[in-house]
């Protein structure tokens, strides 16, 4: 099957919340902020939506089963983001075109940044696209590193970032557009190699590269939507946001 599908990582418990409540069911303007990534998934093109849960699953399958667009992969342990979208190998099947990966607390994404994302992986026959941002708040972020020519080089997490590396300004923002079949053959290859342990998704745009695919780090998204919620304070933030677009 041709066409995008998407993957929404909605897995994580985030302790930084203090509540109960899982953290992608948390509301902006009276809606849970997983819905406004579903949106703009949807306005991008996505036919398919596949949402990763984990930490108290059935409580965020219950709040988005009336969406017949959507299937659930289970993540039991949260081993990183590239375990995640390795979870949902078996619901995606035999989808033989684009890949949006996207986390399910951004919920400022705008489906016309999504689009764009997938626009420029078809303009570049790219395997993967980065979608990027620039800030000077960089702090937690994962940076950009470009070689001499501007080209992508690799994402390097700020706990693993050099001195040089952390200065840099161009963030990833979570946001990715990849070939299917590329994607689960590069998930294949990663390993926990880092400060964390973890399997980390950004190691496929690099892993890709080296194997001769075109990667494209596409600075496409305003930092607003790359505003990721982590606390209470954080949704705060993203409602004001949201009330002065609309």
């Amino acid at each position: 099957m041709a066409g995008t599908v998407a993957i929404v990582l909605a897995a994580g418990k985030s302790r930084r919340m203090q509540s109960d409540t899982p953290k992608v069911l948390h509301e902006v303007c009276g809606r849970p902020m997983v819905e406004y990534v579903l949106d703009a998934a949807r306005e991008a093109g996505a036919e398919k939506i596949v949402v990763v849960v984990g930490h108290k699953a059935e409580v965020v399958q219950d709040a988005l089963s009336r969406h017949p667009d959507v299937a659930f992969a289970l993540q039991e342990q949260q081993n990183g983001t590239g375990h995640a979208v390795m979870c949902c190998k078996e619901a995606v099947g035999e989808h033989d075109g684009t890949v949006l990966v996207l986390t399910g607390d951004t919920p400022l994404l705008r489906g016309s940044s999504l689009k764009s994302l997938i626009d420029e992986m078809q303009s570049a026959s790219a395997s993967c696209v980065v979608g990027t941002a620039k800030t000077e708040q960089n702090q937690g972020l994962g940076r950009i590193v470009r070689g001499e020519s501007g080209e992508f080089l690799r994402i390097v997490e700020q706990k693993d970032a050099t001195p040089e590396e952390q200065a840099i300004t161009e963030i990833n923002t979570g946001c990715f557009a990849y070939d299917c079949k590329a994607l689960f053959e590069a998930l294949e290859q990663v390993r926990p190699n880092n400060n964390q342990g973890e399997y980390y998704l950004t190691d496929c745009a690099e892993i890709l590269r080296n194997s001769g695919h075109t990667v494209v780090a596409a600075c496409k998204l305003d930092i607003a939507e790359a505003m990721g919620v982590n606390t209470q304070e954080q949704l705060a933030e993203v409602a004001e946001v949201m009330k002065s677009r609309r």
